[in-house]
């Protein structure tokens, strides 16, 4: 349990305080699908996941997937309790939205984003009531989320204002991919870099 006050982040590691919300009752914002998009849903293989996983979370420090072998991500793809959907636009992808259905009466968004050409275009409240619709048709009572303070600061007003209502915060700390697991040093400007003592490969 944390105690009032500050508390010391090893270096080499990013902390955040990450926020976790339901929806309990379905509610669409009635947005409009932007011009020149479809939204499809896809049935990715390890390579393409990937690819888009990193090209809509690379900004936002997106690392989860990437840690796990191929083996355990193709066990996660191919699972019936998954579906992926994304917007097509000039034949390429650029969106994510990964709906987990393997917790019974519950869908978990698991990732939802847009690739930065789509960011501020209207296309993430359209992918939201899409989302929201595609979870409630099936038997759950809950549709729930999280995310945290090294995400976009747009998501968690977006999220409330999709019809999310908070319920628990926690902190996590994890080592800064940007050091350990070869992302770009440029990525993330707003999430500072503090260097560990010493070789981090050690």
């Amino acid at each position: 349990m944390l105690t009032d006050g500050f508390h010391d982040i090893p270096s080499g590691k990013v902390a955040m305080v990450v926020t976790y919300l339901e929806m309990r009752t379905p509610h669409l914002r009635g947005a409009q699908l932007p011009d020149g998009l479809t939204f499809e849903e896809m049935s990715p293989n390890v390579a393409s996941y990937r690819k888009l996983y990193r090209r809509v979370g690379d900004d936002w420090l997106w690392y989860g997937r990437n840690l796990l072998p191929d083996a355990d991500l193709v066990t996660i793809l191919d699972d019936p309790g998954t579906r992926y959907f994304t917007f097509m636009k000039d034949g390429v992808p650029e969106a994510l939205l990964e709906l987990d259905f393997r917790q019974e009466g519950e869908c978990e968004l698991a990732y939802f984003g847009l690739t930065s050409n789509l960011i501020g275009t209207g296309a993430g409240a359209y992918l939201m009531d899409r989302a929201v619709e595609h979870a409630f048709a099936a038997p759950i009572t809950r549709l729930h989320v999280h995310t945290c303070t090294i995400d976009s600061q747009q998501a968690l007003p977006f999220y409330r204002r999709s019809g999310f209502t908070p319920i628990m915060q926690k902190i996590e700390v994890a080592e800064d991919p940007r050091i350990y697991h070869g992302y770009d040093r440029a990525l993330a400007p707003h999430v500072p870099i503090i260097e560990p003592k010493g070789d981090p490969k050690a």
